[in-house]
């Protein structure tokens, strides 16, 4: 078996048990104590890591609105909350 084949197996072997969600560690401790080598599994396992990466559609964030009330200098102005605001913040 050539070398890039061999590694391609230990790629693959990395995104289909990443993907049914086994931790990596355990994986990369199985394989090594299988006799692989650590440097070879190593490299799959970045590789496959940069392959699923990929394929991952992209994360969109939500934006953070922030309200702010302000006054005829664009200075912000602090509203004081009433007690039934801040005991209910409480229980939250």
């Amino acid at each position: 078996m050539r070398r890039l084949d061999y590694k391609e197996q230990l790629v693959d072997y990395f995104k289909r048990n990443l993907k049914k969600g086994y931790p990596s560690d355990s994986l990369k401790f199985s394989l090594i104590s299988q006799g692989y080598s650590r440097v070879a599994v190593e490299q799959a396992f970045t590789k496959a890591n940069q392959e699923l990466a990929e394929k991952a559609p992209p994360f969109k964030e939500k934006p953070v609105i922030i309200h702010q009330i302000l006054d005829e200098n664009d200075n912000p102005v602090h509203v004081k909350r009433s007690f039934w605001s801040k005991l209910k913040e409480l229980f939250k």
